[in-house]
């Protein structure tokens, strides 16, 4: 079974590539925008929205069939997880990846002992713990942290919140091996040798990826350049629109 894709637009080819527990439908406030100069390729990932029938099992499995799915020579825009599959992508598959816009996203999600830009490890085993206690509740508290201490969080929580279940709910399989990628992926030895030219896109007040993250990332990138967003937590494409599509266009000029 091949993963969801639904496509828009036409111009220039565009991966969305969302961010874990949501799906492609994430990205519906700026998919008229993006549309009208590009062919946005909207994906769901393994095991989530419409591609819950796939089965992810590694995280480079899952880069071999975004791959599969998506036209080559492809911008390539991934938020939270999404990010960590675009950046993989771009290493293994070179040539399925024109350029990167990064949103919100991390080499490295989790604390190591050299590692201070990320997600405490102990709070990430929560959200595993929970899932089989509480999926429901454990789901909704991590859409909280996504919009939380940013500007329009309310709005962002809603939104989120009610797109969780609306292409059926995800299994609690699929979440936990998403959730293992993020535990066990560190691409910061691996990054600077991503030739694509990059469009960091990250909040300063994301709870989830710290922005010292998208800095450090931004920075190690061949050719990449960070947008920093002052009041922006960790879902800038809906709180910030107009500066996200601008983001992305500037990655080709």
């Amino acid at each position: 079974m091949s993963l969801h894709v639904e496509r828009f637009g036409r111009g220039a080819d565009l991966v969305l590539l969302h961010g874990w527990a949501q799906h492609s439908g994430a990205w519906d406030e700026v998919m008229p925008s993006l549309a009208e100069r590009y062919r946005v390729h909207a994906v769901d990932l393994p095991g989530h929205g419409h591609s819950s029938g796939v089965s992810p099992t590694t995280l480079d499995d899952a880069v071999d069939q975004v791959a599969s799915a998506i036209p080559g020579a492809a911008i390539v825009c991934g938020w939270s997880l999404g990010g960590l599959v675009a950046q993989r992508l771009a290493l293994l598959r070179p040539q399925r990846v024109r350029a990167l816009v990064l949103a919100s996203a991390t080499p490295c999600f989790v604390e190591r002992d050299d590692w201070r830009a990320a997600m405490k490890a102990e709070t990430l085993q929560q959200f595993f713990d929970g899932l089989r206690v509480d999926c429901t509740s454990t789901l909704e508290r991590f859409v909280r942290l996504n919009a939380l201490n940013g500007a329009r969080g309310r709005e962002a929580m809603r939104a989120f919140s009610a797109r969780l279940g609306s292409r059926g709910p995800p299994g609690v399989a699929a979440l936990e091996s998403a959730l293992a990628w993020l535990r066990d992926t560190d691409l910061r030895g691996e990054v600077a040798s991503i030739d694509a030219p990059a469009v960091v896109v990250h909040g300063s007040r994301d709870m989830l990826a710290p922005i010292e993250a998208g800095r450090w990332l931004a920075a190690s990138l061949r050719r990449a350049r960070l947008v920093e967003l002052p009041d922006c937590a960790h879902v800038p494409f809906f709180t910030h629109r107009d500066a996200f599509v601008a983001a992305v266009h500037s990655i080709d000029g």
